[in-house]
């Protein structure tokens, strides 16, 4: 059984826990307001972008040339797995679950044949796939250092995709990333981006407008589609970044009011303990009065 001061340490241990994660809780939930805008904003660009390049496809001239970013290589040999993660733990089942999806689709091209490469963006889905992909991994891309997530940071990843899709290392390239709904829900997500999957445009067969474009559609899509893959990761990442800190708002919740029923818990059980050691103190100073 332990004692007293053992119980008051223990108490006093679980309090300082509780203070840290009531901290990071209250630090995360202003974190989430603004990365949650973030990925808000960003969603009606990238909506739109995808809208564009679909009347844009709708409208290719039947023999010209398709840009690669759309038509493909042809093949489907060699899939790469851009996987999105946080670079910190501490955030519930944020990483596991996107890493989660990851594996099973790694998993599931590897037994139809296929041979798969991974990118990890974030040290903490790298960790995680490491651990049955450590040959497949081919780069990993730290964010740590960026304190603020922002165009530039999304151009260089898909510039570095850009590079490997034209040297033929890969066929297919899919993103993983996990879409922000709320504070409690964050739903892991595989989009693939090259080739680029446009879905036909509404606007475009709802009307019966004709449209001429200038230069002709080809030229327009070899343009835009490197836009659209760099607009698509930085959704990604801002998606990210407001699931991330929603799910660490979330999980230091939890903390702190785990760390408060196991301080509650504690000290019922010193009391306990204490008034037992008083109870046979007294037992002992009546019985030794007595024998006298």
């Amino acid at each position: 059984m332990p004692s007293l001061k053992d119980l008051r340490n223990r108490i006093a241990s679980v309090k300082a826990t509780q203070k840290i994660t009531k901290a990071m809780q209250m630090v995360a939930a202003a974190k989430l307001r603004r990365a949650q805008s973030a990925a808000e904003n960003a969603r009606p660009y990238a909506e739109r972008m995808g809208q564009v390049l679909g009347n844009l496809a709708a409208n290719l001239i039947p023999g010209a040339e398709t840009p690669r970013l759309l038509a493909g290589t042809g093949q489907d040999r060699t899939r790469l797995l851009l996987v999105c993660t946080a670079e910190r733990g501490l955030c519930g089942a944020f990483n596991s679950s996107i890493a989660r999806l990851a594996r099973d689709h790694a998993r599931r091209l590897m037994a139809e044949g296929r041979t798969v490469k991974i990118i990890c963006v974030g040290k903490k889905g790298y960790d995680i796939l490491r651990r049955e992909f450590r040959e497949q991994i081919v780069e990993l891309i730290e964010l740590r250092g960026v304190r603020q997530l922002g165009f530039e940071n999304a151009e260089e990843i898909a510039q570095n995709l850009l590079a490997r899709f034209e040297a033929g290392e890969f066929d297919v390239a899919t993103l993983f990333y996990s879409r922000f709904r709320s504070v409690i829900a964050q739903i892991p997500t595989a989009q693939q981006i090259i080739p680029a999957e446009i879905a036909p445009s509404q606007e475009a067969a709802s009307s019966d407008a004709a449209y001429e474009y200038e230069p002709g559609e080809g030229e327009i899509l070899a343009a835009l589609l490197p836009k659209n893959l760099t607009v698509q990761i930085l959704r990604a990442l801002l998606e990210n970044a407001a699931s991330e800190q929603g799910a660490r708002t979330g999980a230091m919740d939890n903390a702190t009011r785990n760390a408060g029923d196991m301080i509650k818990k504690q000290t019922l059980i010193y009391n306990r303990t204490r008034q037992a050691m008083i109870t046979k103190e007294l037992i002992e100073i009546i019985s030794g009065a007595e024998a006298l």
